[in-house]
Protein backbone atom coordinates (compact mmCIF):
# COMPACT_ATOMS: atom_id res chain seq x y z
CA UNK A 1 0.00 0.00 0.00
CA UNK A 2 3.03 2.06 0.80
CA UNK A 3 4.78 2.06 -2.20
CA UNK A 4 2.06 1.89 -4.45
CA UNK A 5 0.95 5.34 -2.60
CA UNK A 6 4.78 6.86 -3.51
CA UNK A 7 4.45 5.47 -7.25
CA UNK A 8 6.85 2.50 -6.21
CA UNK A 9 4.80 -0.54 -6.34
CA UNK A 10 7.55 -1.66 -9.58
CA UNK A 11 10.27 -2.66 -6.68
CA UNK A 12 10.01 -5.56 -4.05
CA UNK A 13 12.05 -5.37 -0.99
CA UNK A 14 13.17 -8.15 1.59
CA UNK A 15 13.13 -7.35 5.29
CA UNK A 16 15.23 -8.56 8.20
CA UNK A 17 13.93 -7.72 11.39
CA UNK A 18 16.07 -8.13 14.39
CA UNK A 19 13.55 -7.40 17.11
CA UNK A 20 14.59 -7.08 20.90
CA UNK A 21 11.70 -7.29 22.58
CA UNK A 22 9.32 -10.43 23.17
CA UNK A 23 6.44 -10.64 20.97
CA UNK A 24 2.44 -11.30 22.92
CA UNK A 25 4.09 -9.21 25.65
CA UNK A 26 1.45 -6.49 25.34
CA UNK A 27 4.11 -3.96 24.78
CA UNK A 28 3.24 -2.86 21.05
CA UNK A 29 5.72 -5.59 19.49
CA UNK A 30 4.10 -5.95 16.48
CA UNK A 31 2.87 -2.21 16.08
CA UNK A 32 6.98 -1.52 16.26
CA UNK A 33 7.87 -3.52 13.44
CA UNK A 34 5.34 -2.52 11.60
CA UNK A 35 7.26 1.12 11.87
CA UNK A 36 10.47 0.08 12.19
CA UNK A 37 9.54 -1.60 8.52
CA UNK A 38 7.58 1.06 6.90
CA UNK A 39 10.39 4.12 8.15
CA UNK A 40 13.16 1.80 7.03
CA UNK A 41 11.74 1.72 3.49
CA UNK A 42 11.03 5.81 3.72
CA UNK A 43 14.15 6.42 4.69
CA UNK A 44 16.13 3.64 1.98
CA UNK A 45 13.88 5.28 -0.94
CA UNK A 46 14.85 9.04 0.01
CA UNK A 47 11.00 9.69 0.87
CA UNK A 48 10.62 13.07 2.48
CA UNK A 49 6.33 12.19 3.38
CA UNK A 50 5.86 13.78 6.44
CA UNK A 51 5.29 11.05 9.35
CA UNK A 52 1.93 11.16 9.84
CA UNK A 53 0.85 10.53 6.38
CA UNK A 54 1.90 7.22 7.13
CA UNK A 55 0.25 6.17 10.03
CA UNK A 56 -2.45 4.57 7.60
CA UNK A 57 -0.23 2.04 6.42
CA UNK A 58 1.14 1.72 9.61
CA UNK A 59 -2.47 0.53 10.41
CA UNK A 60 -2.94 -1.64 7.78
CA UNK A 61 -0.25 -3.52 8.85
CA UNK A 62 -1.25 -3.83 12.90
CA UNK A 63 -4.59 -5.19 11.37
CA UNK A 64 -2.33 -7.83 9.90
CA UNK A 65 -0.90 -8.31 12.72
CA UNK A 66 -3.45 -9.12 15.35
CA UNK A 67 -6.97 -8.91 13.12
CA UNK A 68 -8.16 -4.74 14.03
CA UNK A 69 -6.02 -2.10 12.45
CA UNK A 70 -6.03 0.67 15.93
CA UNK A 71 -3.70 3.54 16.18
CA UNK A 72 -3.65 3.13 19.59
CA UNK A 73 0.26 1.89 19.31
CA UNK A 74 1.50 2.34 16.13
CA UNK A 75 0.76 6.12 16.40
CA UNK A 76 3.01 6.74 19.14
CA UNK A 77 5.20 4.25 17.75
CA UNK A 78 5.62 6.22 14.50
CA UNK A 79 5.16 9.84 16.09
CA UNK A 80 7.21 9.27 19.67
CA UNK A 81 5.53 10.31 22.99
CA UNK A 82 2.02 10.40 24.05
CA UNK A 83 -0.49 10.32 21.58
CA UNK A 84 -4.14 11.09 21.70
CA UNK A 85 -6.50 9.45 19.17
CA UNK A 86 -9.24 11.78 19.07
CA UNK A 87 -10.92 9.89 16.37
CA UNK A 88 -10.89 7.34 13.44
CA UNK A 89 -13.53 8.49 10.74
CA UNK A 90 -11.69 11.33 10.37
CA UNK A 91 -8.54 9.92 11.58
CA UNK A 92 -7.29 12.40 14.00
CA UNK A 93 -4.76 11.88 16.18
CA UNK A 94 -2.85 14.72 19.03
CA UNK A 95 0.24 14.83 20.20
CA UNK A 96 0.43 15.41 23.79
CA UNK A 97 3.08 17.29 26.14
CA UNK A 98 4.15 15.20 28.76
CA UNK A 99 6.61 16.58 32.49
CA UNK A 100 10.18 16.42 32.12
CA UNK A 101 11.98 13.40 34.03
CA UNK A 102 9.33 11.12 33.32
CA UNK A 103 10.17 7.30 33.44
CA UNK A 104 8.69 4.39 32.77
CA UNK A 105 9.19 1.35 34.36
CA UNK A 106 8.02 -1.95 32.65
CA UNK A 107 7.98 -5.80 33.63
CA UNK A 108 7.21 -8.92 31.24
CA UNK A 109 6.49 -11.69 32.96
CA UNK A 110 7.03 -15.06 31.38
CA UNK A 111 3.64 -16.41 30.85
CA UNK A 112 1.26 -16.57 27.75
CA UNK A 113 -1.44 -14.00 27.13
CA UNK A 114 -2.63 -13.95 23.41
CA UNK A 115 -4.12 -10.53 22.48
CA UNK A 116 -7.17 -12.00 20.92
CA UNK A 117 -7.94 -13.45 24.04
CA UNK A 118 -7.39 -10.69 26.26
CA UNK A 119 -9.64 -8.74 24.01
CA UNK A 120 -12.25 -11.44 23.95
CA UNK A 121 -13.16 -11.05 27.91
CA UNK A 122 -13.55 -7.03 27.63
CA UNK A 123 -17.31 -6.61 28.61
CA UNK A 124 -19.57 -5.12 25.20
CA UNK A 125 -20.99 -3.30 27.51
CA UNK A 126 -20.84 -0.67 30.89
CA UNK A 127 -22.66 0.87 33.19
CA UNK A 128 -22.60 4.73 32.64
CA UNK A 129 -21.73 5.32 35.95
CA UNK A 130 -18.45 3.84 35.37
CA UNK A 131 -18.65 5.26 31.89
CA UNK A 132 -18.27 8.89 33.54
CA UNK A 133 -16.07 7.62 36.09
CA UNK A 134 -13.45 6.75 33.11
CA UNK A 135 -13.95 9.50 30.92
CA UNK A 136 -13.38 12.01 34.38
CA UNK A 137 -9.65 10.19 34.79
CA UNK A 138 -9.12 10.35 30.99
CA UNK A 139 -10.05 14.32 31.48
CA UNK A 140 -7.75 14.06 34.10
CA UNK A 141 -4.99 12.42 32.48
CA UNK A 142 -4.45 14.85 29.34
CA UNK A 143 -5.16 17.76 31.72
CA UNK A 144 -1.92 16.34 33.46
CA UNK A 145 -0.10 16.10 31.09
CA UNK A 146 -0.54 19.70 29.38
CA UNK A 147 -0.57 21.13 33.06
CA UNK A 148 3.07 18.57 33.19
CA UNK A 149 1.29 17.83 36.97
CA UNK A 150 2.69 14.25 37.84
CA UNK A 151 0.23 14.01 41.07
CA UNK A 152 -2.73 14.43 38.65
CA UNK A 153 -1.29 12.02 36.15
CA UNK A 154 -1.16 9.11 38.67
CA UNK A 155 -4.43 10.16 40.01
CA UNK A 156 -6.00 9.94 36.65
CA UNK A 157 -4.88 6.48 35.82
CA UNK A 158 -7.03 4.40 37.18
CA UNK A 159 -8.86 1.69 34.98
CA UNK A 160 -12.29 1.13 35.85
CA UNK A 161 -13.34 -0.53 32.77
CA UNK A 162 -10.71 -3.24 31.22
CA UNK A 163 -8.24 -3.84 33.94
CA UNK A 164 -10.54 -5.49 36.60
CA UNK A 165 -10.80 -8.00 34.12
CA UNK A 166 -7.53 -8.35 32.15
CA UNK A 167 -5.82 -8.13 35.66
CA UNK A 168 -7.40 -11.84 36.11
CA UNK A 169 -4.76 -13.13 33.21
CA UNK A 170 -1.82 -11.52 34.99
CA UNK A 171 -0.58 -13.43 38.09
CA UNK A 172 -0.09 -11.49 41.23
CA UNK A 173 -1.16 -8.59 39.38
CA UNK A 174 -2.49 -6.54 42.23
CA UNK A 175 0.39 -7.47 44.83
CA UNK A 176 2.86 -6.01 42.27
CA UNK A 177 1.17 -2.98 42.36
CA UNK A 178 0.61 -2.81 45.98
CA UNK A 179 4.50 -3.06 45.60
CA UNK A 180 5.24 -0.63 42.77
CA UNK A 181 2.85 2.07 44.54
CA UNK A 182 4.81 1.35 48.17
CA UNK A 183 7.67 1.90 46.47
CA UNK A 184 7.14 5.35 44.86
CA UNK A 185 5.57 5.01 41.68
CA UNK A 186 3.18 7.39 40.55
CA UNK A 187 0.50 5.00 38.60
CA UNK A 188 0.51 1.55 37.97
CA UNK A 189 -1.19 -0.58 35.31
CA UNK A 190 -1.51 -3.09 32.49
CA UNK A 191 0.64 -2.62 29.55
CA UNK A 192 -1.38 -3.00 26.50
CA UNK A 193 -3.71 -5.99 26.49
CA UNK A 194 -0.56 -7.67 29.08
CA UNK A 195 0.81 -9.74 30.49
CA UNK A 196 3.41 -6.96 30.70
CA UNK A 197 2.83 -4.18 33.78
CA UNK A 198 4.15 -0.83 33.94
CA UNK A 199 4.76 1.87 36.61
CA UNK A 200 5.26 5.96 35.92
CA UNK A 201 7.99 7.47 38.28
CA UNK A 202 9.61 11.05 38.99
CA UNK A 203 13.21 9.36 38.03
CA UNK A 204 15.28 7.00 37.59
CA UNK A 205 16.30 5.52 40.70
CA UNK A 206 12.80 5.07 41.40
CA UNK A 207 12.48 3.14 38.06
CA UNK A 208 14.92 0.81 38.85
CA UNK A 209 14.01 0.00 42.21
CA UNK A 210 10.55 -1.02 41.14
CA UNK A 211 11.43 -3.18 38.20
CA UNK A 212 13.72 -5.21 40.60
CA UNK A 213 11.30 -5.51 43.33
CA UNK A 214 8.72 -6.48 40.81
CA UNK A 215 11.02 -9.20 39.51
CA UNK A 216 12.69 -10.43 42.93
CA UNK A 217 8.74 -11.04 43.68
CA UNK A 218 7.97 -13.26 40.17
CA UNK A 219 10.94 -15.11 40.85
CA UNK A 220 9.45 -15.52 44.46
CA UNK A 221 6.29 -17.01 42.93
CA UNK A 222 8.63 -19.13 40.44
CA UNK A 223 7.45 -17.14 37.17
CA UNK A 224 10.71 -15.71 34.97
CA UNK A 225 10.59 -12.11 33.71
CA UNK A 226 12.48 -9.23 31.73
CA UNK A 227 12.40 -5.41 33.15
CA UNK A 228 13.15 -2.86 31.04
CA UNK A 229 13.42 1.41 32.17
CA UNK A 230 13.03 4.05 29.89
CA UNK A 231 12.49 7.47 29.70
CA UNK A 232 9.47 8.61 27.26
CA UNK A 233 10.41 8.61 23.63
CA UNK A 234 9.50 11.48 22.03
CA UNK A 235 11.63 11.65 18.40
CA UNK A 236 9.64 8.22 17.33
CA UNK A 237 11.59 5.83 15.04
CA UNK A 238 15.15 6.42 13.96
CA UNK A 239 18.22 5.62 11.83
CA UNK A 240 21.03 4.36 14.58
CA UNK A 241 23.56 2.60 12.35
Amino acid sequence: HYLNSIGRADIGLDIELHKKMPIGSGLGSSSASTVAGLFAIKTLLGDDTDPIKLLPFAMKGEEMACGHGHADNVAPALLGGFVLIRSYEPLDVVRLPHPEGLYCAIVFPDVDVPTREARQIIRNKIFMKDAVTQWGNIAGLVSGLFMQDIDLIGRSMKDILVEPVRSMLIPDFYKMREIAMESGAVSFGISGSGPSVFAFTRDEATAKMITQKLQQHLTGIKIGSNGYVSTINDAGPKVIG
